[in-house]
């Protein structure tokens, strides 16, 4: 199964452990991003995923393409030029002191790629789904239009879009995502988003939900995921659920609106103790994706996508290296923990 995501990879620069920021003088080194993290949980679940971006020709860039192929990842199509590959410094919280990330992406490589530049109709030729996100639009108006480009050109190859909303608020503000996202969404088959990309993007609001206190009104879920749909044409709506007790400890589970089907499916819950919950959300699109061009149908790809998220975020770094096998004991419910030897 051929896959093709869009975005930019960055570099993590993250403190040791639990510290803050320049506690010790030291930064842990690794590569990661939205997009760039769906392509590596495709890859690792088998499908020849192709990872599509623009990345300078300097050690850096380089590294950056070494990390992808060590993933299982094609780079075959990224673009190469620019000077600076986008950082990001990211802090783990704990208990009652929240994660914080600061971003340094002004002028990065991809903000320079001009629509035009890549081959889309070779890169999609034969992909069976292609991913991106809110992110990348969110980096300038050549980014945004590349990203419009590659999702017509997908959508003409006859591939299935998921676009994930992915509201960054240190990049743009609620207005500039509602004017560049809401033509986006039009375009996509599968829009994957929590309650706050789609209050930010879309402008709506999800009834009788605080995440904060971590109450969940289903009914509110439903009925918005029912609005995107008539109002936008998509064909799935993924929500993730996350109940947020503490930088530590999150529940975690996912709705799934289905407009072939009527059907609104709700996954399993998970207590998670979390270790990075950077990229939960980008393994649950992964995984989401490879469940259903795998077969399964929503109400069980549902529950691959939120087995395969709760397993991230036990896991440092933006990158989930499980396994199939992995996901679905854990899908099935075995969740205790126990060594297995």
């Amino acid at each position: 199964m051929k896959t093709v995501t869009f975005g930019e990879i960055m570099l993590r620069l993250s403190p040791p452990g639990f510290e803050r920021y320049l506690q010790s003088p030291a930064f842990q080194a690794t590569f990661g991003g939205g997009e760039a993290n769906v392509a590596v949980s495709l890859a690792q679940f088998g499908c020849e995923s192709y990872y599509v971006t623009r990345l300078p020709t300097h050690a850096i860039g380089e590294a950056a393409v070494r990390a992808l192929r060590a993933e299982g990842v094609r780079t075959d199509y990224i673009q190469r030029g620019g000077d600076r590959i986008g950082i990001y410094y990211a802090e783990t919280g704990a208990s009652q002191r929240a994660s914080n990330v600061i971003y340094d992406r002004a002028r990065s490589a991809i903000t320079e790629l001009r629509p035009g530049t890549v081959p889309w109709a070779d890169v999609c030729a034969g992909a069976a789904w292609f991913h991106t996100t809110g992110i990348t639009p969110a980096l300038g108006a050549s980014a945004a239009a590349c990203t419009r480009e590659a999702i017509e050109a997908a959508k003409a190859s006859g591939a299935r879009v998921s676009l994930d909303l992915n509201f960054r608020k240190k990049l743009w503000t609620e207005a500039q995502a509602q004017e560049v996202m809401r033509p986006l969404v039009s375009l996509v088959d599968v829009v994957i988003a929590n309650e706050e990309d789609i209050q930010a993007v879309l402008g709506l609001d999800v009834a009788g939900t605080d995440v904060v206190s971590g109450q969940l009104n289903l009914d509110g879920y439903r009925d918005v995921a029912e609005r995107v749909v008539r109002e936008y044409g998509v064909q799935l709506v993924a929500i993730t659920l996350r109940e947020s007790y503490s930088a530590s400890d999150n529940g975690w589970s996912a709705v799934l609106y289905d407009v072939h089907s009527g059907e609104f499916h709700h996954s399993q819950r998970y207590d998670v103790r979390l270790v990075d919950r950077i990229g939960g959300g980008d393994s649950f699109a992964g995984a989401l994706g490879y469940g259903l061009l795998a077969g399964k149908i929503p109400a069980e790809a549902l529950r691959f996508a939120v087995a395969a998220s709760a397993l991230k975020q036990t896991i440092p770094g933006d990158f989930n290296r499980v396994s199939v096998a992995e996901v679905e004991r854990v899908a099935r419910g075995d969740v205790s923990g126990r060594v297995q030897r």
